[in-house]
């Protein structure tokens, strides 16, 4: 519409429509007086009553369907559905679930004044949606080979391995393959351990996970001097990953067997943004993105039980984060998963270390301080009247 019929238009159509609340975002709390005018003035029957209400900002991201549609059509992102946008259609593909979003809009309510909600909220609805019925799984991410020197050459075990832990009110259980050659994740080895690493480093003993305790003998490495298989011996009397003389392993990783392993493509999603209000910058989007807003890994390996369908399309890789099998791109012969959330929230260190200086430095302190809020904006969220609560309630 051309401006001003657009202030007529907008009431004769909802009342046209029989639309009986008109929900805006806070811009057109201007237009509210001639909205109602004319209806009255016209003496529609049941005349609609528009309501405003301030418009959801999140952090890492942007809400605005003129940006988003930038970042779709300079190919910033893959489409309208890709998983780092907050699209419905992203949040879907991402494995965001209906029951975390209408939690997380629970949780902030409406308001009448522009605010910014941190988007670790949103992750938080969605992680305690899935840890009360999401099967816990094998999967190595980035792979490092691990041959058990004292362990037979064809056998493989069988061993019991539970769904869910014993805080979720859930049943299930499967059988995890060991044997020989295994898989371990490429950064829980260490050939020189840093203070604090209770991993596998030479000479040093793990647990492996529903398995037995292992202990580092050697490394092989390759020409460039990275180690491309590390050489283990277990302990037989260790099945289950209790030592019978009692003694205290504290690191525990968790593995899959290399001659059963499914291989799979993970795709690791994480904040599109690096800084946490890209819609105040005035710098172009191209560098203001996170440039490892996604990892492909194409060398992923799965435990088998966990490539079958019937365990469903959420999986918690144990220590990894929360997965969902990828509606688009996952067939039978070619598994993808992308990570919904981690589990926990890993932007929260980074974001207290990049405090810090600032905070030491008044200086600093001064040059970094934020942008005041525009005139639009106000600083504090003020919840809508009684009045308007109850026409929302009629809905």
């Amino acid at each position: 519409c051309i401006y001003p019929m657009y202030d007529f238009a907008h009431p004769l159509s909802d009342a046209i429509e029989k639309i009986t609340h008109s929900l805006c975002t806070l811009e057109f709390e201007n237009n509210r007086d001639i909205y109602d005018w004319l209806v009255d003035t016209l003496e529609v029957p049941d005349p609609p009553r528009q309501t405003e209400f301030a418009r959801l900002n999140m952090t890492y991201t942007v809400m605005s369907k003129r940006k988003l549609l930038q970042l779709v059509e300079r190919k910033l992102v893959a489409g309208w559905d890709d998983p780092r946008l907050p699209t419905l259609s992203g949040l879907r593909r991402r494995g965001f679930t209906p029951a975390a979003i209408r939690d997380f809009c629970d949780r902030i309510g409406v308001a009448k004044a522009n605010s910014t909600v941190d988007v670790t909220l949103l992750e938080h609805c969605q992680r305690e949606d899935l840890n009360v019925r999401v099967p816990r799984v094998l999967c190595v991410l980035r792979p490092v080979k691990v041959v058990i020197e004292n362990y037979p050459e064809d056998q493989v075990e069988e061993l019991d391995a539970p769904f869910y832990p014993r805080d979720v009110p859930k049943e299930g259980s499967r059988t995890v393959p060991f044997s020989r050659v295994l898989y371990i994740e490429r950064d829980d080895f260490a050939e020189v351990p840093p203070k604090g690493f209770h991993r596998l480093s030479p000479g040093r003993e793990v647990r492996l996970r529903y398995a037995y305790i292992i202990r580092c003998e050697s490394v092989v490495k390759d020409a460039a001097g990275e180690v491309i298989e590390i050489r283990c011996t277990y302990d037989p009397a260790t099945r289950g990953g209790a030592a019978a003389d009692g003694r205290k392993v504290p690191g525990t990783l968790h593995w899959v067997s290399a001659a059963h392993a499914v291989p799979v493509e993970v795709r690791i999603y994480d904040r599109l943004f690096q800084v946490e209000r890209p819609d105040l910058e005035e710098a172009p989007f191209e560098e203001l993105l996170n440039p490892q807003s996604l990892e492909t890994l194409t060398g992923s390996l799965l435990e088998p039980a966990a490539a079958d369908p019937a365990l469903g399309d959420w999986l918690q890789f144990e220590r990894q984060g929360y997965f969902f099998r990828d509606p688009v791109d996952s067939t039978p012969e070619r598994l993808v998963f992308n990570r919904t959330v981690a589990l926990r929230d890993s932007w929260a260190p980074e974001a207290q270390k990049a405090a810090a200086p600032a905070a030491a430095s008044p200086a600093a302190s001064a040059s970094r301080a934020p942008k005041p809020p525009k005139e639009t904006e106000a600083k504090a969220p003020e919840p809508l009247t009684a009045e308007e609560l109850e026409q929302l309630a009629h809905l």
